[in-house]
């Protein structure tokens, strides 16, 4: 199964349209800005011996200036702007006259320890780098059909895989994201031997002796040993946990680590799982599907803990220092697209609609200029989005997000096709062999569970339209040109409507889309006792603004209350927002006292936003989960 293309969907949606034109107008403008006055774009010019000075910030930045070119690109195919174009352009020239004659390209190393290049691959970010530039070539190149960037990215290409692979020096990147880049590029030039190098990265990683434990040896390693022998190393023993190089992929069952490496790791090796049809690569992903399952907040957000930025043990969630970032969720995003493409069920995509529309669109402010990096799912007020970060991979990387929201929506396979987001717009296709598709949806998606969807084959043909019934879904209504379909959903989580389909025939789903509440398992500490509120596809949460009387940590929801869900337009950009009855503790109560007997909860009447929305009208209190 193939995705559909980001230039073969058209968004013309009420909730995702004004926040790709957001991004166009205000996020890459703004980040643009940001990787200019911190140094990142001129690390180039200076590499390039195109202006004097030392390299600016951290080793890594280069990353952030190529996954803004990223962004940007998509951004030209659904918003096209030939001022912006020109800008783009212009950046693009400074990282390709940066590159060495080589091939080489990264300004940290060309500025500061030319002759070190290779020496620290598990901290360093060489190879980590390097992916976000090739994914960044073969964006621009689809989105604009120019080939500098892509014939920069394969000239650098090729020197990875002159100097890396089996029967050449061994070498693994620290940070993941290679693998996946690889592939994407393999796919658009038709190289095979970037396919190949992917495998090696992917299948290479976690044998004995491992890379990593052999750079430790070197006790004049570029950036130092000391985060080297943080993160990788206990009781003064390697232990390669921290970036997943503690077994090789297939004998994984246990998702640890940093989490945005683990993410993009999955994601990698699902590709190549796909590729390759290697069942072990495949069962080693259905484990670790399955684990990260006890490890997920219910808000699409992966690994807990501040100290590795990453995984820490089952059940462990906890709400007020939730780490969460935000490259995590869309780390998640990329694994659970490519494990819907490699196993074709929905409780993948369930995974990613629940972490685009909470864990990850949350990292984002609604003016699209300010940001999250952690994205806890309660605050006592000291949480607030900034402009910018001195590690600032979290803003690029929400803005390629949205960019190329457009190749989540819908899949195909030789025959059929898949619709797995609903969201206004249209998109092309083939079916039944080769025959064009023009399908089209129309939705008020997520505030209402009503879909009306086009389908229009050039010719009347056979083939089947796959909706995805979301998991939260409990019932739901289909008319095929205004006449009932008897309609269940299959095994996998697909209602599949296979018919004789003539052009301009119309399905009609109906979602119901009631508000629930959301109970943790038991062994989730934090939460005993505790429910979320969850509509559709999106998470809720309390803030203080909304509620000045509700004491968050003693807030508790009255049974049976009825829960009213508000359509407001001026509230927030426009949401839905749930009312209902709660009871709150008045801490006054208690006076100057520690303990008192049967104390009396207040009723009140409560006022919950979407988890996403939080944190945009001041910082304050904020609660996900209550009584």
């Amino acid at each position: 199964m193939k995705a559909l293309p980001f230039m073969d969907v058209t968004i013309n949606d009420s909730f995702w349209s004004p926040r790709q034109t957001t991004n166009s107008e205000k996020t890459i403008p703004h980040e643009l800005e940001q990787c200019k006055t911190t140094g990142r774009i001129n690390n180039f010019a200076k590499a390039a011996g195109l202006m004097e000075g030392n390299f600016e910030g951290i080793f890594f930045n280069d990353s952030d200036v190529h996954k803004l070119v990223e962004a940007a690109s998509y951004t030209l195919q659904t918003h096209p702007n030939p001022a912006w174009e020109t800008e783009l352009d212009e950046v693009i020239d400074a990282i390709a006259k940066s590159q060495q004659a080589d091939g080489y390209l990264n300004s940290y190393f060309t500025l500061v320890e030319p002759e070190k290049r290779w020496q620290n691959l598990g901290m360093m970010h060489e190879l980590y780098c390097a992916g976000h530039l090739f994914e960044a070539g073969v964006a621009h190149y689809q989105a604009t059909g120019k080939e500098k960037l892509l014939n920069v990215a394969c000239k650098f290409a090729d020197l990875i895989d002159n100097t890396f692979g089996y029967g050449k020096r061994d070498g693994l990147p620290g940070h993941q994201g290679i693998e996946l880049a690889l592939v994407k590029l393999a796919r658009a030039t038709g190289e095979t031997r970037y396919m190949s190098l992917a495998e090696y990265f992917v299948t290479k990683r976690g044998h004995r002796p491992s890379v990593f434990e052999k750079e430790l040896e070197n006790p004049d390693l570029p950036g130092g040993l000391g985060a080297y022998k943080h993160h990788y190393t206990r009781d003064n023993k390697f232990e390669g946990t921290y970036s997943q190089a503690h077994l090789p992929i297939q004998e994984q069952t246990e998702c640890v680590g940093h989490a945005v490496r683990a993410m993009y790791l999955y994601a990698g090796a699902a590709d190549i799982a796909a590729e390759t049809g290697d069942s072990g690569i495949t069962n080693a992903l259905d484990a670790l599907w399955d684990n990260v399952g006890k490890r997920l907040y219910i808000t699409g957000g992966v690994g807990p803990s501040g100290h590795n930025e990453g995984f820490t043990q089952d059940y462990e969630l906890p709400n007020f220092s939730a780490y969460a970032e935000t490259c995590a969720s869309i780390g998640l995003i990329f694994w659970a697209h490519r494990m819907f493409l490699l196993k074709g069920e929905s409780k993948y995509i369930d995974v990613l609609e629940t972490a685009l529309y909470n864990g990850a669109l949350s990292g984002i402010s609604l003016d699209g200029k300010d940001f999250f990096y952690q994205n806890p799912l309660a605050s006592r007020g000291g949480r607030h989005r900034h402009a910018w970060f001195g590690c600032a991979c979290c803003p690029p990387n929400i803005a390629r997000l949205l960019g190329s929201l457009g190749q989540y929506i819908y899949a195909q396979s030789e025959n059929d096709l898949w619709i797995n987001l609903y969201v206004a717009g249209t998109a092309s296709a083939t079916v039944a062999g080769n025959v064009p598709l023009k399908i089209t949806q129309e939705t008020e998606y997520p505030w209402l569970g009503d879909v009306k969807i086009t389908v229009s084959p050039e010719k009347t043909s056979k083939f089947a339209i796959n909706l995805r019934i979301p998991d939260w879904c409990n019932h739901f209504d289909v008319h095929i040109n205004g006449e009932t379909y008897n309609a269940t959903s299959g095994t996998n989580g697909y209602l599949s409507i296979d018919r004789q389909w003539k052009p301009n025939e119309t399905v009609e789903l109906s979602l119901d889309m009631p508000v629930e509440r959301i109970y943790a398992h038991p062994n989730v500490r934090d939460n005993l006792g505790r429910s979320a509120l969850r509509r559709g596809p999106l998470v809720y949460c309390f803030e203080d603004v909304d509620n000045p009387d509700g004491a968050f940590e003693t807030l508790s929801l009255v049974d049976d209350a009825a829960v009213e869900a508000i359509y407001d337009s001026d509230l927030l950009g426009g949401i839905t927002f749930l009312r209902g009855t709660g009871t709150v503790y008045n801490v006054a109560d208690w006076e100057n006292s520690l303990y008192l007997q049967r104390p009396r909860p207040n009723r009140l009447e409560y006022t919950a936003v979407p988890y996403y929305a939080w944190c945009n009208r001041g910082a304050g209190q904020m609660a996900v989960w209550v009584f």
